[in-house]
């Protein structure tokens, strides 16, 4: 029997109660650690993307492009968990923003290559540095709550 399993049997009251396991606090503080390093990530993320003019959105998609060096719109749509219009219109706000580039496919006359242009690969890998530098720095918090986490999960 598990730890969960054992914290749930002892918080039923009577047999006829529903059995919800009590949690060790320490996952909670484990989750929460993880919780605020992400938002200080995220909050550091959104100041980096506005100074640069870009959103979160056009951002994960310079980093799918440029993971990809040349994707099709199809495969963007995917990565970036939106329907083909949706893709199709991000690349546009890129495009017009001389970010990326259309490459119309020499195989197949219906697919479109998107690629990004040297501005677009100067910004990724600028913001790209900026990220990692911003990762880094929650490190310490992220480390320290994933490998409490780790131990509760191995010892339950």
């Amino acid at each position: 029997m598990s730890s969960v399993e054992a914290a749930a049997e002892r918080t039923a009251k009577n047999e006829g109660s529903i059995r919800v396991p009590v949690l060790d606090q320490r996952v909670y503080e484990g989750l929460a650690g993880m919780r605020l390093a992400m938002r200080r990530f995220l909050s550091f993320s959104e100041t980096a993307l506005s100074a640069a003019r870009v959103t979160s959105q056009q951002y994960q998609a310079l980093l799918v492009i440029k993971v990809g060096s040349m994707i099709t719109m199809g495969a963007l749509a995917e990565q970036m968990l939106l329907q083909h219009n949706g893709a199709v219109q991000l690349v546009d706000r890129l495009a017009t923003a001389g970010l990326a580039q259309r490459i119309p496919s020499v195989e197949d006359k219906r697919s479109v290559y998107v690629t990004l242009t040297s501005e677009g690969k100067d910004l990724v890998e600028s913001l790209a540095k900026v990220h990692l530098e911003g990762m880094l720095a929650n490190e310490p918090l992220l480390a320290e709550s994933l490998a409490l986490l780790r131990h509760l999960a191995q010892l339950g």
